[in-house]
């Protein structure tokens, strides 16, 4: 069998100790991204369970197929739940949703939920773009940047070079970390020319970290002009898939002088939080 280096891994998680029975009010977001979709649900404003899949080819298809898997096991099902909220790039097509937001408020809002009410920046990293955003101190956003190129940098490329390099994903960011120091970093205009330029360093004599490094080096350095623009301020939570690759953050983090939040919650549940928060309002 052909190891898919690309993969990462799938999750989902029910919490001890909450009694949905007892719940007054249920209420359930649904995030359905370019790359990957996610399904919470609260029991009277408490995380109950998640679950955090591979968007499928069909968005409705992958809406069904989350959502179920996180409630499995539970007794739970869609039709107890008061209110479901849909966001992403799929939010149109969740059948079972009543109600549908932007990911940007599904994204501030559940970046205040999870690392706590103090946040003033939240830079999503999601799997195709990333946008970054200035909250006023009641939630409401007070500026916000896109990224306004192609997809370079953002997981699905990362994706692809985890399989040139037959690396697997999980591994890139620590792995670039060891290196003495960071090379240059290789171009970002098009992810196909970034890939390609990453390979071309192997014959320049480059070792595997450092090129992951160059890589990074990349991403971290086109996510700081984005940001930077914003005039960022602390506390600075960052949330989406690429949140979780060290490689990213912590060279982030140095390009910025600033320390990111961290939190119990899986950072690519930012938006489906933020989604069920407002399907409960």
């Amino acid at each position: 069998m052909t190891a898919e280096y690309w993969k990462w891994p799938e999750s989902r998680w029910t919490a001890e100790g909450i009694d949905w029975r007892k719940a007054k009010k249920i209420s359930a977001g649904v995030d359905i991204g370019a790359v990957s979709s996610q399904a919470v649900v609260l029991c009277d404003g408490q995380l109950y369970c998640y679950a955090n899949i591979r968007t499928l080819a069909d968005s409705r298809k992958s809406a069904e197929a989350v959502m179920q898997k996180a409630l499995d096991g539970t007794g739970l099902k869609i039709e107890d739940i008061a209110c479901t909220c849909s966001t992403g790039y799929g939010r149109k097509n969740v059948p079972f949703a009543k109600k549908e937001a932007n990911e940007i408020a599904c994204h501030a809002k559940g970046a205040r939920y999870m690392f706590g009410p103090t946040v003033r920046t939240v830079v999503d990293l999601g799997g195709q773009a990333a946008k970054a955003m200035k909250l006023f101190e009641w939630e409401r956003i007070r500026d916000i940047m896109a990224q306004d190129k192609c997809a370079t940098g953002m997981g699905r490329s990362i994706e692809t070079l985890a399989d040139l390099m037959q690396v697997p994903i999980a591994e890139m960011g620590e792995r670039s970390l060891t290196v003495a120091k960071d090379p240059e970093p290789v171009s970002t205009t098009c992810y196909a020319f970034a890939n390609t330029e990453a390979m071309g360093l192997f014959r320049e004599g480059y070792k595997e970290n450092e090129v992951l490094a160059a890589y990074l080096f990349a991403i971290a350095n086109r996510l700081y002009t984005m940001i930077g623009r914003l005039n960022p301020e602390k506390e600075l939570a960052l949330t989406g898939g690429l949140a979780k690759n060290p490689g990213i953050v912590k060279r982030l983090e140095k390009l910025l002088g600033m320390t990111a939040l961290t939190s119990k919650y899986d950072p690519q549940l930012a938006g489906a939080i933020g989604a069920a928060l407002i399907a409960s309002s």
